[in-house]
């Protein structure tokens, strides 16, 4: 049965990160990568309610300093400029003053304050930040709101990624349209604890910093950090979600009676980049998806579903389309989460492979032909509880060592 929220929730195929009211964008090539755009730029015409969540990884790049720091002056971003191609990571107090060069330009160049600039970047790190070529992009950059510019800046915040990743949609809020969109890049160096990745999500929902600071924490664990790729956690990881409240509907706040439609929202424009980063990943042929039931709590359901997706035994079971099942039994087992051993299930697509921790009999050829699909479903129930959750991934290939063999190359 639907849900409200999920009956309320509508997509928009043609939406984009231009889509809610107020934002503009852009994404032009300075050649700091050799074809690709390579530099793009988000720009709201008031200043934004803003949150961002950002890696785990103890080493981070300066462009999250800067960023975190112009969020905490007001809880406002009005402006976000990310380039492709060079991290800036480990670059030292290098790094730091051209982090905070590209914030001065943009607030230079189209007469913001400094402090409602956020900064952004992926590429090499331990490289100088070309600035010879990334400050004259920034003085070039012209923004709208059409939808060349929208898919502009989304090639232009790419790196090994296929493909740009977008979504959007719409809920109907005290009689106000509230649209949300967003887009990301990530496709390697992708794990359980944001990936490496950047996300840019824009509403025009009227909200304030600190409950949407909140409510992007609450569903990034259940959407962000349960992707991975690699098993790698990068230095430059971020979301950054920016509200213009131009819908100008009553503030949103947990007490709002649509609260849960909103943050409903909020969640499904978060899963979708992160299945999209998930099936993007660097060589990858196949999405698998873990489903876990039954565990003690959602967060042991979460932990489960993260090792078993993570596990690079159970990747390559799913890429050589071998359904060794012993290796996700395995994955199960080394989580850390609470478990029976002998009350678990194991389902792969619609056939069931183990009951009570027990062998089922199963069609070894039918195992073979679903694993070759594109989308590999590994459902789990641990008969504990009432905890669920759930976690996405990728094959692995040869083709991510070749990959990553020639990244700089």
């Amino acid at each position: 049965m639907q849900t409200k929220q999920s009956q309320q929730l509508k997509k928009i195929n043609e939406g984009s990160i231009v889509s809610p009211l107020g934002f503009t964008a852009a994404g032009i090539h300075t050649k700091v990568k050799r074809k690709r755009k390579d530099l793009g730029m988000i720009l709201c015409e008031v200043p934004a309610e803003s949150a961002a969540v950002y890696t785990l990884n103890q080493i981070t790049a300066a462009p999250l300093q800067v960023t975190k720091d112009s969020i905490a002056a007001e809880g406002k971003i009005q402006a976000v400029i990310i380039n492709s191609g060079n991290a800036n990571a480990c670059m030292g107090k290098q790094g730091t003053l051209d982090a905070i060069s590209m914030r001065n330009k943009v607030a230079e160049t189209f007469q913001l304050q400094a402090h409602h600039v956020a900064v952004a970047s992926t590429g090499v790190i331990g490289e100088p930040m070309p600035m010879d070529k990334i400050i004259p992009g920034i003085e070039s950059l012209s923004l709208d709101n059409g939808e060349n510019a929208a898919l502009d800046f989304q090639e232009a915040i790419l790196t090994t990624d296929t493909c740009p990743k977008s979504t959007c949609y719409q809920i109907e809020i005290e009689g106000k349209t509230i649209t949300m969109a967003g887009a990301a890049k990530g496709s390697g160096m992708i794990a359980p604890n944001m990936a490496t990745m950047l996300g840019f999500i824009t509403t025009d929902a009227n909200i304030a910093h600190p409950v949407l600071q909140q409510a992007l924490r609450d569903v990034t664990d259940q959407t962000f950090n349960r992707i991975t790729v690699d098993g790698d956690t990068s230095t430059n990881d971020m979301v950054l979600v920016m509200a213009s409240g131009l819908a100008e509907n009553a503030e949103l706040t947990p007490e709002h009676p649509e609260w849960s439609s909103f943050k409903a929202m909020l969640k499904q424009v978060c899963e979708d980049l992160a299945i999209m980063i998930a099936r993007d990943g660097e060589g990858a042929t196949k999405l698998i998806e873990v489903h876990v039931e039954g565990a003690d709590n959602d967060v042991d359901a979460g932990i489960v579903a993260k090792s078993v997706v993570g596990s690079n035994l159970v990747k390559t079971m799913v890429y050589g389309s071998d359904p060794n099942w012993g290796r996700v039994m395995m994955a199960i087992g080394k989580s850390g989460a609470k478990l029976n051993p002998e009350t678990i299930d194991i389902t792969l697509g619609t056939n069931q492979l183990l009951v009570q921790s027990q062998p089922a009999p199963y069609e070894e050829e039918q195992l073979v032909d679903y694993l070759k699909n594109e989308k590999v479903i590994i459902a789990i129930d641990l008969h504990l509880g009432n905890g669920t959750g759930k976690a996405w991934g990728c094959d692995l290939t040869y083709d991510y060592v070749r990959i990553n063999a020639s990244y700089r190359t």
